[in-house]
């Protein structure tokens, strides 16, 4: 018996210098949000926590097996139950009225989403954490074009993203990168988000991860036969359908799967154009004997939104809060575009009739026309361009993939994710200024088309020995991306039906011009080794690297100088528009985490991340890229001095969580180098761009917040959530943001767009099947110019809900009805911004005022009636 110790002993003792030296000490890394950055990419099994105690695990599906071995040193091998849905070692649930988080990221669960309108976009519920902010022009989010998401100061450009492991990278419209998880996935169908609110984890494949990160995870098809219906009714005559059939098991392996649609109908508060979006999804799931399994995912999705009205400051002021497109009101658009001429190029109008103006088609101005616009339109900015015939976008995308998760030992296990996505894009403006060469209309449609091929993989290993859990892993993805601009002929007033922005663009016919043309081929690698160690049971160490390489190739193929693209010399088609190649590499962005429970419900967590953003495509007007310049002479510069984005983050925390009592803080810090921004002036179909390097900013911050749920007996159910955030975003460096002339230094200027204050409350009450909420948000004041001379004012944002579960009727289960109103109060306020640029203000001789604001909706009304069978 005592030699048999001693033998033991041996081997332990072997085991631990053999691990010593595999993983060298020498990789750090870890994410500035909390450990959580490092759990596996999803879908990836997940090792038992040895220090967490059952309270705080989540009560929703987890990979870890119930009763793990949490003696220390005892084998804890990473087991997974086959169709469990996996979630990180550091995720804890979230209820239906606040959340509970650990470390520094927080998993919003199914009952928090389903606290939502059904159909809402996902990010919505996010946007309630402390530090995220998020606004959409319309109450569900469906229009893309007019939705933004902040976290602790990082735009939806710059969050890494995730969906069951499959990089979704940046979530901006006119993206040729990523795709807005919103048309990613029926959000019905999302089971739970982990985010974290600090940089990108190391093992997360992407190209947009600098601070911040969301993992989402989908459901797993159920294993008994069912289906799913579920209806809303809004305001508006705003109708949403969603319909889901789960297979149940199929054999003795365990085979099940799912499809689901979902129909939106959204009409808007003030026109009649709707908003329409339809989405099938689905997921298949092929248990391998007991902690292994293959799953395949499909998604496609088709959204055909008329968009509102981008609006200014001069536009709100002047012409009111409910400026809308001219669309289908096709007269007064007719006689906007023929205003523009007479007063904006100086057309001597003498009545109807035709006019030579040197384009060589006579420009029309029928009988029954006459160039004017509404009187208030004449006090804005913007003139005749208050608001265009018509402003939205058509899309339609495409994401599956296959997920292999095998466990090859009891300590060792695979999960590689095969991929592919496409996605085309059509953004359209009725352009008052351009007249339609075709037929001599005196506006036309100006058309973005856009298009992108994404195929990639990610593979990596989970080594499990002793108190360390090892993850080494890589992805890849090739990107073929283009973008073009066209103008469309409009009809002549009373000859003709005018285009419609949603298309069919088959309808078209032949554009009369074009104005630009790009494609491009990306090729992105990234390489990560973490190691997650366990010391004594209370406390994690995650340390770890990642390497990447991105390359992008391509650029202009044609500009034309007419259009106002390029000049007479240069490259792509001779138009000087940009055309080359940059290359972004990193060899190594440690990271590191520490999370300690150091009394039962006590935890302090630090963070430390290096990341990097490699440099995006886009074409010229408006948007953050080298290519995105106007000349072959600017884009050769920056191939040789611009150097990529850069951050250095951390974040400290402490958190104290109990049934009754859950508070927390934790500050942070970031030093950004090199981030680009865009400036723009001009009109929206002709504007002045500038991408100029920041060089460095600092930012930091801090969160806070508190959930009560005191009592117990029939109020045990109450709780009450408060969180305030703060956060100090200034430009460090001298520099000259001006396009043209004059001085615009952003030292000392704040970050646009991102409230420096906000504050959120959430009162809630559940009691046995009823439930109801009361949120009230404060957004505080957002800076819209450069040189900060301009504002956006602070708003209260109030939204009301109740639902009842009124169980089984008969063969019905699960029969479910719910009420919410969203905006409570009608409160006016502004969503997004920046959607066309920021304005510069100061010198720019913009006066600080751009036309690239959306209106948050008013006061709408949802009711919402579901059922199972």
């Amino acid at each position: 018996m005592r030699s048999g110790r001693v033998i033991a002993r041996n081997r332990r003792l072997l085991r631990a210098r053999l691990l010593g030296s595999a993983v060298l000490g020498g990789v750090i890394g870890g994410v500035i949000g909390g450990e959580p950055a490092f759990a596996q990419t999803a879908p990836e099994p997940v090792s038992p926590s040895s220090h967490a105690s059952a309270k705080h695990r989540p009560a929703a599906p987890r990979a870890t097996p119930q009763g793990a071995a949490k003696t220390a040193g005892a084998p804890r091998a990473p087991v997974r139950r086959a169709g469990l849905t996996p979630t990180s070692d550091e995720a804890v649930n979230v209820v239906a009225s606040h959340h509970v988080s650990h470390g520094g990221e927080v998993s919003v669960t199914r009952a928090m989403l389903e606290s939502q309108v059904a159909g809402t976009n996902i990010l919505k519920s996010v946007g309630q954490l402390p530090g995220v902010s998020f606004s959409s022009s319309d109450p569900l989010g469906l229009d893309t074009w007019g939705t933004s998401v902040y976290v602790r100061g990082f735009f939806q450009d710059s969050i890494g993203m995730t969906l069951d492991g499959i990089p979704l990278n940046d979530q901006t419209y006119s993206s040729v990168n990523g795709i807005n998880v919103a048309n990613a996935w029926i959000s019905d169908d999302i089971q739970s988000v982990e985010t974290s609110q600090g940089a990108g984890g190391v093992d997360l494949p992407g190209n947009s991860s600098l601070g911040g990160t969301m993992r989402f995870h989908t459901s797993d098809p159920k294993d008994k036969a069912g289906a799913k219906v579920s209806q809303v009714f809004a305001s508006y005559g705003t109708m949403r359908t969603y319909v889901r059939a789960d297979s149940g098991a199929l054999n003795r392996t365990g085979t099940k799967f799912y499809a689901a649609y979902s129909r939106a109908d959204e009409r808007k508060y003030d026109a009649p154009t709707p908003g329409f979006m339809q989405s099938v999804n689905g997921k298949l799931v092929q248990p391998i004997g007991n902690d292994s399994r293959i799953t395949s995912i499909f998604n496609w999705n088709d959204a055909e939104v008329w968009g509102y009205a981008d609006k200014s400051l001069s536009i709100l002021k002047n012409a009111g809060w409910r400026t809308e497109s001219w669309a289908p009101n096709y007269l007064g658009a007719y006689n906007a575009s023929e205003y523009a001429w007479v007063n904006d190029n100086g057309l001597a109008y003498t009545g109807p009739g035709s006019y030579d103006v040197g384009s060589g088609t006579p420009l029309v101005l029928p009988q029954g026309t006459s160039p004017t616009i509404p009187a208030s339109w004449q006090n804005t900015n913007e003139g005749a361009g208050t608001a265009y015939y018509d402003a939205g976008q058509a899309t339609q995308d495409y994401l599956g993939g296959i997920n292999a998760d095998l466990a090859l030992t009891d300590r060792l296990r695979w999960n590689t994710v095969f991929y592919a996505a496409a996605n085309d894009s059509h953004a359209t403006y009725g352009d008052p200024w351009t007249q339609s060469i075709g037929t001599g209309a005196p506006l036309s449609e100006e058309v973005w088309q856009s298009s992108y091929q994404r195929f990639g993989f990610t593979s990596a290993f989970m080594w499990h020995i002793g108190r360390h859990n090892i993850n080494v892993g890589g992805w890849y993805e090739n990107n073929s991306q283009r973008a073009d601009l066209f103008w469309y002929n409009e009809p002549i007033y009373g000859q003709g039906s005018p285009l419609k922005t949603v298309g069919p663009y088959t309808t078209y016919g032949p554009a009369f011009q074009q104005g630009y043309g790009f494609t491009w081929n990306t090729n992105a690698f990234q390489f990560h080794v973490m190691d997650t160690w366990r010391p004594v049971d209370s406390l994690a160490v995650t340390y770890g690297f990642r390497s990447m390489l991105q390359t992008s190739s391509g650029g202009a193929y044609y500009g034309n100088v007419d259009a106002g693209y390029g000049s007479d010399t240069g490259y792509g088609a001779v138009s000087g528009l940009p055309n080359g190649s940059m290359t972004s590499a990193a060899a190594f962005l440690p990271a590191v985490n520490l999370d300690w429970h150091f009394l039962r419900g006590h935890e302090l967590y630090f963070d430390f991340a290096e990341n990097m953003r490699p440099f995006m495509v886009a074409p010229s007007g408006g948007s953050v890229s080298p290519w995105a310049v106007s000349s072959q002479d600017a884009f050769r510069s920056l191939q040789h001095n611009l150097p990529n984005e850069r951050d250095f983050s951390y974040v400290v925390g402490y958190r104290y969580t109990s049934r009754k009592l859950q508070a927390s803080i934790d500050a942070y810090h970031s030093d950004v180098y090199n981030r680009l921004i865009s400036a723009s002036v001009g009109s929206l179909n002709n504007p002045l761009t500038s991408v100029v390097n920041s060089k460095h900013a600092t930012m930091y911050g801090m969160d806070a917040s508190l959930t009560l749920a005191p009592f117990n007996g029939l109020a045990r159910g109450l709780a009450w959530t408060n969180s305030i955030s703060y956060n100090h975003f200034t430009y460090a460096d001298d520099v000259n943001i001006c396009p043209l002339s004059g001085d615009c230094d952003i030292k000392g200027k704040k970050m646009l767009a991102y409230p420096q204050v906000m504050y959120k409350t959430s009162l809630s009450y559940e009691y046995k099947g009823a439930s109801a909420h009361f949120d009230v948000n404060y957004y505080g004041k957002r800076y819209f110019s450069y040189m900060n001379d301009t504002s956006i004012s602070p708003y209260w944002m109030a939204n009301l809900g109740a639902k009842y579960r009124f169980g089984n009727l008969s063969v019905l289960k699960n029969v479910t009805a719910s009420f919410e109103v969203y905006n409570l109060f009608n409160q006016k306020y502004v969503a997004m911004m920046g959607e066309n640029g920021f304005p510069i203000g100061g010198q720019s001789g913009d006066g600080g005022d751009y036309q690239s604001l959306e209106r948050g909706a008013v006061r709408e009304f949802f009711g919402t009636i579901s059922a199972e069978y």
